[in-house]
């Protein structure tokens, strides 16, 4: 049965080809939602892109008839740009006279065709609220969110016979088992005859083998892996031929400190690659950084002071590990070794034989991390980590963002692979507070 979808204003500029995600059925923009879109046209940033783009795609099915009416979608159903009619009671409006209008075109549309379901598509938790108080069925906007079911922590549990243990032990690897395993998914083996018996291995990229993984013993800028999670994650970080690493986890896991003492060890001892480039989505992707004085890094400070907290302790460590002085902070910045750049800059960019940073993904939309990883040029290495329960986006949840999203798509890719981080190193009181509160 075809349905009708009227879409909310953060839908459209969450995702401009939103118009084309419902299938068959027939999709209702109200006319609020262009004038909303109006407030951010101007803007040089990723939503005023995007209001931009609706409003070609609008213009481009105004040419070809009445919007009023009724025009074609390719999938087979019609786009209608509506006015409200309804009038919502007094008692019952809200302080945004914007969203009682659209709310008054899905009233519309139920009352003027109540043999197909209506139903209202927003980002906007307490918009769908009072949309389902008033009698209205509501939606979030679910394409690019990840089903709970495709949550994926990068590891798993397997048994193993305790011949092919020692042929893994012996070898280095041995034939990969029956199951439904993903490339470079990180395995915690088993002897069947004995449980007690335990390896690490990984599956290899092209999915034929496993391969086995030893914890590095040899610290890496004064860091050695405090938890199985953490051998896993150096193994993601330090292997070349893995070009995207999604670490994901909550506080004080370790995840940026593991990926920035990779990044150092890499550029400066392995000289792999030719600088390591970090950033953070402070901002909305796009957005400028401010009027404030000084240069890029100055007005970042700031915002970056986790990344620079980072790197003052494992210069630290670096110089206890060796004996010796190392290169200041700043002396690392001056030699380009490290570069701190705002995601403003990114669109439009290659970045080739690079060590790239992006901490905080989990505030990025999909399409934002898409921008990001279409910049990555030969032979560079991008890193994402985040927390997906730890969100500061209005729009986005632990299923809907970057992080998740990309963490979902990459599964099956042999380039790629990911680690959830469960054990807090921080501080007994850090993963006690994380835990309880």
């Amino acid at each position: 049965m075809k349905k009708n979808y009227v879409l909310d204003t953060n839908v459209l500029l969450h995702d401009p080809t939103s118009l084309y995600a419902f299938e068959d059925n027939d999709v209702v923009i109200p006319v609020y939602v262009i004038e909303e879109m109006d407030n951010f046209k101007k803007q040089q940033d990723e939503l005023g892109r995007n209001a931009r783009a609706v409003s070609r795609e609008l213009d481009r099915f105004r040419k070809e008839g009445s919007l009023n009416k009724g025009v074609p979608l390719p999938e087979g159903g019609t786009l209608r740009v509506l006015f409200a009619k309804t009038v919502i009671p007094a008692h019952l409006r809200s302080n945004h006279q914007k969203d009682d209008q659209i709310l008054g075109v899905g009233l519309d549309i139920r009352s003027a065709e109540p043999e197909k379901p209506t139903i209202f598509v927003t980002m906007d938790t307490n918009l769908r609220i009072r949309a389902d108080a008033l009698g209205l069925e509501a939606q979030d906007y679910e394409k690019g969110q990840v089903r709970s079911k495709e949550m994926y922590s990068g590891h798993s549990e397997i048994w193993m016979s305790a011949e092919d243990m020692n042929r893994l032990h012996k070898d280095g690897t041995v034939e990969l088992p029956e199951g439904p395993l993903s490339p470079n998914e990180y395995l915690t083996i088993k002897d069947l005859e004995n449980p007690n018996h335990k390896t690490l291995g990984k599956v290899a990229a092209e999915k034929d083998r496993v391969v086995s993984v030893q914890p590095q013993k040899k610290p890496i800028w004064g860091i050695l892996p405090r938890n199985r999670e953490q051998v896993f994650a150096l193994d993601l970080l330090l292997d070349p031929e893995i070009k995207l690493v999604a670490l994901s986890g909550k506080a004080g896991t370790g995840k940026t400190l593991l990926a920035v003492a990779c990044g150092l060890f890499q550029v400066t001892d392995e000289q792999r690659y030719e600088r390591m480039l970090v950033s953070r989505p402070i901002f909305p992707l796009g957005k400028d950084i401010g009027f404030l004085p000084g240069t890029v890094e100055q007005k970042l400070n700031p915002w970056m002071q986790p990344i620079h907290d980072s790197i003052d302790f494992l210069l630290s460590a670096n110089r206890r590990d060796k004996g010796k002085n190392s290169e200041p902070y700043g002396g690392l910045i001056d030699m380009k070794i490290i570069q701190i750049e705002p995601l403003t800059y990114i669109r439009g960019r290659s970045i080739p034989n690079q060590f790239l940073i992006i901490d905080e993904a989990q505030n990025l939309t999909p399409h934002e991390v898409k921008t990001i990883l279409t910049r990555a040029g030969e032979g560079t290495k991008v890193i994402l980590t985040g927390d997906p329960y730890q969100i500061d986006h209005p729009y986005l949840d632990s299923l809907s963002n970057g992080l998740a999203y990309t963490l979902a798509r990459f599964r099956e890719e042999g380039i790629a692979g990911s680690m959830v981080l469960e054990k807090g190193e921080r501080s007994k009181l850090a993963e006690l507070a994380a835990n309880l509160l």
